[in-house]
């Protein structure tokens, strides 16, 4: 099983939304800066605008799970920065993976050879 490396701190991010570049959606923003190690570093943002806690978190641990999943098709070297929008908390796992994979075909960190099975 492999460990998801996290961004942590407050300036990590803020580093990640002033220098990265962003793309969206309807239900998530996604930066990414290049941060010149072998590993990739996602951070996941839930603000009060999308529900109360229980509706956060749930919307976290999907993101997260939906990362985890595609991990390995990931180019690494990044600093990953995962923004949910309000309209995230009515969306399922299905919609939030497409949603995520289809920011990061976007971003072109997708490797080559799995951009065939990816949602659009």
């Amino acid at each position: 099983m492999q460990f998801t490396h996290s961004l942590r701190k407050n300036r990590d991010f803020q580093t990640v939304y002033k220098k990265g570049r962003s793309f969206a959606n309807k239900y998530l923003i996604i930066y990414i800066l290049e941060n010149d190690q072998d590993q990739n570093l996602l951070g996941i943002s839930v603000s009060k605008k999308v529900g109360n806690s229980v509706v956060r978190h749930r919307v976290k641990r999907i993101a997260k799970e939906s990362y985890r999943l595609h991990e390995d098709m990931l180019n690494s070297g990044f600093n990953i920065a995962v923004i949910a929008r309000p309209m995230a908390k009515d969306a399922d796992f299905k919609q939030i993976e497409g949603a995520m994979l289809s920011l990061l075909k976007r971003h072109h960190i997708l490797k080559e050879e799995n951009l065939d099975g990816v949602i659009s």
